[in-house]
């Protein structure tokens, strides 16, 4: 058991696993209204609008990449939620537009010069580079998320389930939604740095999705997507070190197998 956790007497690794410990649960917690609002590929749409983010930031002579990250990052989610609202276009066409803009946009700024050698981690990620500090923001991040998460979840989840029913209730739905994807662009932003463009998406649905398959009622729903997401995170990372493996990867592989595992005893049930 001592040689189990072995790689955690490295400050770097403890570090990693408390980023983990905070940054699991609020993805997951946002990973379930993300899936029941069918909007499962906006946090992909958020994570790429993360490379445009820091390159309008060098423009505009911003030298804090997170600071530029958030303010694009809730600019372009506004954006999606109100288009979104209108009905011009549907949602997967709406989060495919913005995230191949997003991905486009900060692919031409970025690598002018060749300078796009620089940025290239934030596609992958590094938890392991995590800092004090870091902690601290994702800290309260996920004191933030669990406050209106709190506040948010039953006109959440009644707006996702039948928003003419919500509006009826005295519900402003419009104003719900909007509230709900700043919050995610705040976490996907916030993240983006230690999980990576590429897996950001799936480290927030699959915990999800699995969830929604073992779930009877919206309760267990959130109860086991942060319950896998944490163990996946904690397994996922673990791992990585023994196997030398990308530990962002790994966590999401985790996750992805607690998804097959999901799908096999939802098959049993019916």
């Amino acid at each position: 058991m001592g040689a189990l956790f072995e790689a955690y007497q490295f400050s770097f690794m403890k570090n990693a696993l408390v980023a983990v410990l905070l940054l699991t649960p609020m993805l997951g917690l946002l990973g379930t209204m993300a899936v029941n609002h069918q909007m499962a590929f906006f946090s992909d749409a958020l994570g790429h609008s993360a490379l445009t983010g820091i390159g309008l930031g060098i423009i505009l002579g911003l030298r804090n990449d997170l600071l530029a990250m958030l303010i694009f990052g809730i600019v372009w989610a506004v954006m999606i939620c109100l288009i979104k609202q209108s009905g011009s276009a549907s949602t997967d066409t709406i989060i495919s537009v913005f995230s191949s803009t997003s991905v486009a946009a900060g692919l031409l700024i970025l690598a002018r010069g060749g300078q796009f050698a620089k940025y290239s981690s934030l596609l992958i990620g590094d938890i392991l580079a995590v800092t004090e500090t870091d902690l601290l923001y994702l800290g309260a991040a996920l004191a933030v998320t669990v406050v209106v998460w709190i506040l948010l979840y039953n006109p959440l989840l009644l707006t996702s389930v039948d928003p003419f029913l919500a509006r009826s209730r005295g519900i402003r739905t419009r104003l719900i939604e909007c509230g709900f994807v700043v919050l995610v662009a705040v976490a996907v932003m916030l993240s983006i740095r230690w999980v990576g463009v590429m897996l950001i998406n799936a480290l927030l649905i699959l915990p999800a999705a699995a969830g929604r398959n073992l779930a009877r009622t919206s309760r267990q729903h959130a109860l086991w997507s942060v319950g896998i997401a944490l163990f996946s995170g904690v397994v996922g990372l673990t791992a990585s070190y023994y196997l030398d493996t990308s530990a962002g990867a790994t966590i999401v592989l985790v996750s992805a197998l607690f998804y097959a595992v999901s799908l096999l005893i939802r098959s049993v049930r019916k």
